[in-house]
């Protein structure tokens, strides 16, 4: 009876060992590096769409949110770009409602910096904020106002700057996600008005 007990551990040592070991052997394990979203960019060329957020250039309070979208172009460490962006804002009083679009066009450089999948910059892009503003007074059709007692327009293009922080990401393919933002500073009047802007988006870069 031991002698089977005996011959009955062995043959179970014989045919567990290997599996035992098998399943121990690094050669079975996971790979270590496994990229299931590979990054295909290679070019020098970067577009960039998103949502954009920014203190009003001309009014005093409130958040002016709307689009951006960007081009650049350039490695290693030096890049070219221009940049376009709409936003609104509206903002109340007793009296008045103001509503004031900011029509933002920039071009400039950046300096940047690429590590793995991402890409640290820092950009001052200078160019026109166009600004338009629409103001009506509150009540005022009751009271029979009309004409530019009741609404008023107008138009006005500012010099500015912008220096912002950017942070690419890169996900799959050519395809990142983008953030960026930092002060603005807009001229008006010979007097020199400070703000912020902040962009969220996605880029594309072939």
């Amino acid at each position: 009876m031991r002698r089977s007990v005996l011959v009955l551990v062995a043959a179970a040592g014989v045919l567990g060992g290997p599996q035992a070991r098998a399943a121990d052997s690094p050669s079975l394990a996971l790979p270590l590096h496994d990229d299931s979203w590979p990054v295909t960019s290679r070019g020098r060329l970067t577009a960039d769409l998103g949502l954009a957020l920014g203190a009003p250039t001309a009014l005093g309070t409130g958040l002016s949110t709307g689009a951006v979208a960007g081009v650049s172009f350039g490695g290693g460490l030096f890049a070219l770009g221009a940049r376009a962006s709409w936003s609104t804002a509206t903002e109340s009083s007793i009296a008045w409602t103001v509503s004031q679009s900011d029509i933002r066009l920039r071009a400039g450089a950046a300096l940047q910096h690429a590590s793995g999948r991402g890409r640290l910059a820092l950009r001052l892009m200078l160019g026109p904020t166009v600004v338009h503003e629409n103001r009506t007074r509150n009540q005022g059709q009751r009271a029979g106002l009309t004409g530019s007692d009741l609404e008023a327009s107008a138009w006005a293009a500012r010099p500015a700057a912008d220096l912002e922080a950017v942070i690419a990401l890169h996900v799959a393919g050519p395809w990142s996600m983008m953030l960026s933002g930092g002060p603005s500073l807009s001229l008006a009047s010979g007097a020199a008005h400070g703000g912020w802007l902040a962009q969220l988006g996605v880029g594309w870069q072939p």
